[in-house]
């Protein structure tokens, strides 16, 4: 008789959060197990079943909003439309929400938010309804508010939803000043900031670039220090997946390989990102892309030879099954939980450096604290200080000049006395929280030499965090 081979082992979202906390606990600051189960726990998870009628008929729509923490208030964590919502994936990303936001310093506990429904099979008129009905229901159970709880995108919603959300929380609560803060994402014109569209594919870009010019983790990876000619592939072209694309190719690297759900497609000399865009509007696919391989599979793509790996899509994609067969050097996680425990064990037993998402895609939740930050002080940023460094520019150019003898060149001048934007001073912001972020995990890693991979010592550091939150509220002696 055949032997027996033993089953890789199956963890729900959820639980694959919590083994991760658990394998992390133990390399803490913290002793007290009520600290780390309090830190652990769920706060509040607030299932809503409510009719909205769709077309001719009436439909009864299933929704969540987790608040997992609160540690720190408000709240902060995204909403997803899609038929695979369930309490169980909410849970897991209000927890990651919780850590994220600690990693970063980010002062929000973490939730979450879900609706059962396909975005793509309503009408804009019966999205707006069912996004509005949700707001009313969070509305009325305290679940939302600048101060209380902050949603945001997330797969399947973006600006239009937002400005609903916005719209109706201040037709209920009339006369609140900074109701404006009590969802980010919103379109500028409605109080959002200038920088969030491509705020999470930035910070990947960020902590990846980080990383690679670190001498001392590229003499560990055995790969050259800079971004010049990395390979690179990512796996999704969303808005995630697109940014991160885009300036892995503008800061020197190589696009080798991209993959969307109808398949992929390769080109080791590089694709220019904009351009594999503008065929797939066109055709309604990547594939047959000039100048690449189809890969009929894209799951194919996440096995191509390459330095950099970006899976930007959905969860559990790099398993026990396929993870022996990644070939990259760093899988940086842009999407939410895309390996499993055993994915990731098996990598890092190969040498390959998983940043984790509840770092690397970061961007977004930080780049959404800054336009919370923005409505609540009402003022646009850039707005005090611009004329005033242009200024200040200007008669510092103009003394060295005179002093010197000679003139800068029209283009030198330009880039000289620009006084900063408001999306600069975003993308500044999100640089040094990204870069700061990075040296910060990377020591707890390194130093401690029983932590075998990044996400381990990721989570120590948010634990370590919010364990110091809890203690300092006085909660535990």
């Amino acid at each position: 008789m055949a032997k027996a081979t033993k089953a890789a082992a199956h963890y729900s979202f959820f639980e694959s959060v919590e083994r991760n906390f658990d394998k992390a606990a133990s390399f803490t600051n913290i002793k007290d197990k009520g600290i780390l189960d309090q830190i652990k726990a769920c706060n509040s998870i607030y299932r809503i079943n409510f009719p909205v009628k769709i077309a001719d008929k009436v439909e009864v729509i299933e929704a969540y909003r987790v608040q997992h923490s609160h540690h720190k208030l408000p709240t902060k964590g995204g909403i997803r439309f899609s038929m695979d919502v369930n309490q169980d994936e909410v849970m897991a990303l209000a927890a990651l929400m919780t850590y994220k936001c600690a990693i970063v310093n980010v002062p929000f506990g973490g939730a979450k938010g879900g609706i059962k429904i396909d975005p793509k099979k309503l009408s804009a008129y019966d999205l707006e309804k069912v996004t509005r009905r949700y707001t009313a229901e969070l509305v009325k159970k305290n679940f939302i508010g600048p101060g209380i709880d902050v949603p945001a995108p997330d797969y399947g919603t973006g600006p239009q939803e937002m400005s609903w959300i916005v719209d109706t929380y201040m037709s209920l609560r009339p006369g609140e000043i900074d109701a404006a803060g009590c969802v980010t994402g919103k379109p500028v014109t409605q109080g959002g900031v200038r920088g969030r569209t491509e705020a999470t594919g930035l910070g990947v870009y960020f902590g990846v670039r980080e990383m690679c010019n670190d001498t001392e983790m590229m003499k560990k990876l055995n790969m050259t220090v800079g971004m010049e000619d990395k390979t690179v592939v990512v796996q999704g072209l969303g808005n995630v997946g697109y940014h991160a694309a885009k300036f892995f190719g503008e800061g020197g690297s190589r696009v080798i390989g991209i993959a969307e759900y109808e398949g992929a497609i390769t080109n080791p000399k590089g694709l220019d990102v904009d351009a594999v865009m503008a065929h797939r509007k066109k055709t309604g696919s990547i594939l047959n892309f000039p100048g690449a391989k189809n890969l009929k599979k894209s799951a194919e793509a996440l096995e191509l030879e390459c330095d950099i790996l970006i899976p930007a899509a959905l969860e559990n994609v790099i398993n026990g099954e396929n993870a022996p067969r990644v070939k990259a050097r760093i899988v940086a996680e842009a999407a939410n939980g895309p390996l499993t425990p055993d994915a990731d064990a098996i990598l890092t037993k190969k040498g390959t450096v998983v940043i984790p998402d509840m770092y690397i895609n970061a961007g977004g939740v930080t780049v959404s604290y800054f336009e919370w930050l923005k409505n609540l002080s009402h003022v646009r940023y850039g707005r005090m200080e611009k004329r005033f460094s242009e200024n200040m520019n200007t008669s510092i150019l103009g003394s060295i000049e005179g002093l010197t003898g000679k003139k800068v060149s029209a283009a030198e001048r330009k880039i000289i006395l620009h006084g900063p934007d408001e999306v600069d001073l975003v993308h500044s912001g999100l640089e040094d929280t990204m870069m700061g972020s990075y040296h910060e995990i990377k020591d707890i890693w390194l130093k401690n030499k029983k932590i075998a991979d990044m996400r381990t010592a990721a989570f120590v550091n948010s634990i370590n965090k919010i364990g110091v939150s809890y203690m300092e509220l006085g909660i535990f002696p």
